[in-house]
């Protein structure tokens, strides 16, 4: 079977990647809120896959995460991917008077994070919609009297934080088991999607370098060797799209795979970009670990994004799992 995005697809990412490419700027402390308000008003980035009677664009979260791809290619920070957990999570639990309420306000584009068991938060510091599954099941938390605190990353591209809900003032709003239950499904292949725009934008860095640097009276770019490797990138490339693409469709349609599906996409893209990251740095060579240089923020987003909603050994371990017969 091929799967191919769409004529409309196709010209969202163009459209994605033509702004981005113009205004992403991966070296700030926080995210661009002036290019934050664009994508949302123009391109309606927050609110692809929030359904029409909230507010919402109507499209699905497969489109979402085509513009996610796109901004994990500008390594720009954003915060469209807790957003989107946040957003799946009230579609999946949410009561229908907490749905009216809160999506009409994430599609307009109001940070969002999502709160579920102790580690840190996506974007927690900075969510003005903030939603947990709780003992008490899930509920919204009003940010303020929650104790949120910055966490230190080795991605500055990456905000998280850690949120204590100790003495904070909550309302109960629907199932926290099936809100949490979506909510990781929807960041593992969300994170995929940030992971295959990232090979993407490092393979073309790496080309293009290979061009411009002459060594022995000659482009770098025209030894074979180096021609292999790239090449070997591209294939890495290619399966990390493919792999993230199917689990991103199938997590769209909730297909009885889309589990699966997401543990070996999150696997194969967390390997495969760490050894793209890898080559990157090699075949920039002293430059990459320079300050000025790009390299080093790809391979330190690389490693963190290797890291968040599980290691490729953990969801290897849910494949293994999943695969074994009954009794």
């Amino acid at each position: 079977m091929e799967f191919a995005f769409s004529e409309e697809q196709q010209e969202l990412a163009a459209t994605v990647r033509s702004l981005l490419s113009k205004r992403a700027d991966p070296r700030v402390d926080d995210y661009d809120k002036t290019l934050w308000k664009t994508l949302c008003e123009q391109i309606g980035a927050a609110a692809l896959g929030i359904p029409e009677e909230y507010d919402g664009a109507g499209f699905t979260l497969f489109e979402s995460l085509i513009v996610l791809e796109e901004l994990g290619r500008s390594l720009a920070p954003s915060p469209l991917l807790s957003s989107l957990i946040t957003t799946e999570a009230l579609l999946a639990g949410a009561d229908e008077a907490a749905k009216r309420r809160l999506l009409p306000r994430i599609a307009a584009g109001e940070p969002a994070a999502f709160v579920s068991g102790t580690g840190p938060v996506l974007d927690g510091d900075r969510a003005t919609v903030l939603v947990a599954a709780t003992h008490d099941g899930l509920v919204e938390v009003e940010p303020d009297s929650a104790t949120r605190t910055w966490a230190e990353s080795l991605d500055q591209t990456t905000r998280l934080a850690h949120v204590d809900l100790t003495d904070a003032t909550t309302t109960p709003i629907g199932d926290g088991s099936a809100a949490a239950a979506r909510a990781e499904l929807v960041g593992a292949v969300g994170v995929t999607a940030l992971q295959a725009g990232l090979a993407a934008r490092a393979l073309d860095m790496t080309v293009a370098y290979s061009k411009e640097r002459v060594q022995f009276g000659r482009q770098i770019g025209s030894f074979q060797a180096l021609k292999h490797r790239m090449a070997d990138m591209l294939v890495l490339l290619e399966m990390t799209r493919s792999a993230s693409w199917a689990a991103s469709y199938a997590v769209s349609r909730s297909t009885d795979n889309a589990a699966e599906l997401t543990h070996v996409a999150k696997s194969y893209c967390t390997d495969a970009l760490a050894r793209i990251a890898g080559e990157t740095v090699q075949l920039h060579g002293g430059i990459a670990i320079t300050w000025e240089h790009d390299a080093h923020l790809v391979f330190k987003r690389a490693h963190a994004l290797g890291q968040l909603f599980g290691t490729a050994y953990e969801h290897r371990r849910q494949v293994r799992l999943s695969s074994r017969e009954p009794g």
